[in-house]
């Protein structure tokens, strides 16, 4: 199976359940490939990681600052290899905010344990600011995920008067039956009040790349929210 975007943690334990070999990977085309890669063996004891640095790859969580993240702080993925892009081609202000003292910047929040093992929180530009707050939409995703009425979902900002940004959660349904109070009730207690979505929204489909990755621009444009910033949370 390949997929872009991050494996629902759900699904990943029904793989392990069902004595199915996983090996899980994060990469992307600037990296030549693979940036990490976690093997079958710490499947079960590192689920939702993607695992140490690749072959010849170092990998760090950097602060907003550049310095280095302690042990499980969010930050931004930097990679640094041999077989890491030499820039864009024709677009040197790209390439110079993309590599910065040799380290490529994936764009990618994640952080790193003490062991080195590597977790993508999600997507920078995927971030939900509520209140403050930093919200990763696949945290929240992985909880809806879990329902055993919701087939998939995505989980995008909308303006909040009150917080800035609210997550909305946009579900598509397994069973024809289930509704948007469903939803509101399954994941309430499973996360701090802080990151539940206040609205939910159904369509038939997810839209996505060829790369199986949701394209939430789309579901930010389709569901704005009030212009004025007036969605309640």
């Amino acid at each position: 199976m390949v997929r872009g975007g991050t494996i629902a943690h759900q699904l990943i334990e029904q793989c392990l359940d069902k004595g199915i070999g996983l090996l899980q990977t994060y990469g992307f085309t600037e990296c030549g490939g693979s940036g990490t890669i976690l093997g079958h063996a710490d499947a079960h004891r590192k689920v939702g990681s993607s695992d140490t640095s690749y072959l010849l790859t170092d990998a760090r969580i950097a602060r907003p600052d550049g310095s280095t993240c302690d042990p499980d702080e969010a930050g931004e993925l930097l990679v640094r290899a041999r077989h890491v892009m030499k820039g864009y081609w024709n677009n040197s202000v790209a390439t110079a905010a993309a590599i910065v003292d040799d380290w490529l910047h994936t764009g990618d929040v994640a952080t790193m344990d003490d062991e080195g093992f590597v977790t993508i929180c999600d997507r920078i530009k995927d971030m939900i600011i509520s209140g403050g707050e930093n919200l990763y939409p696949a945290e929240i995703e992985n909880v809806i995920l879990a329902h055993p009425g919701v087939r998939e979902v995505a989980v995008v900002a909308q303006p909040s008067a009150r917080w800035g940004e609210s997550p909305l959660a946009v579900v598509v349904r397994s069973d024809d039956a289930l509704r948007a109070d469903d939803v509101l009730a399954w994941w309430d207690g499973k996360l701090a009040r802080f990151k539940l979505p206040r609205a939910v929204e159904f369509l038939t489909e997810i839209p996505r790349n060829a790369s199986g990755k949701a394209l939430k621009r789309i579901l930010r444009d389709r569901f704005p929210g009030d212009p004025n910033g007036l969605t309640h949370r």
